[in-house]
């Protein structure tokens, strides 16, 4: 709710630029791009060669950056590479998900590699008991045996 008998900026009346200062604004830019192109022209080829390298760097940068060399460490270019200088044989980086996913299969394999060959303390335990179910089965058959008899 409005306070204090303030009016929102909503329902304000708009302003439409006029046909004939558009056509001005354009003709005016086209002139001065015009202008601009003949004196580029004009000027000698040896200065074209060596100007066009810092154009190119002008036009990248914006703001600041024109005025102000910066090196930001942080900032990785993009750099397009060509089909043939991809080298596919190259190892690619794994992700950190992805090699601690493989660490986690190398290590579970390692773990049923020694808890198969009894050095693990699970396969000691398990090994303990079922020589104990052994040994009871043993006595229950003993049992049963002399019981027939």
């Amino acid at each position: 709710m409005p306070r204090g008998g303030k009016k929102g900026h909503k329902g304000r009346g708009k302003q439409f630029s006029n046909p004939e200062e558009i056509d001005r604004q354009m003709r005016l830019q086209r002139e001065m791009e015009e202008s601009g192109g003949a004196e580029k022209e004009s000027s000698s080829e040896s200065e074209e060669e060596s100007s066009s390298d810092e154009e190119s760097e002008s036009k990248k940068r914006s703001g600041v950056e024109g005025l102000i060399e910066i090196e930001n460490p942080n900032r990785v270019s993009q750099k397009s590479k060509k089909v043939t200088e991809v080298d596919v044989s190259a190892p690619r980086e794994l992700s950190r998900r992805e090699r601690e996913e493989i660490e986690k299969q190398k290590s579970k394999e390692r773990y049923m590699k020694l808890h198969l060959e009894g050095k693990t303390e699970q396969a000691r335990a398990d090994l303990a008991r079922l020589a104990i179910i052994k040994k009871q089965r043993e006595e229950a058959a003993k049992k049963r045996e002399e019981l027939r008899k």
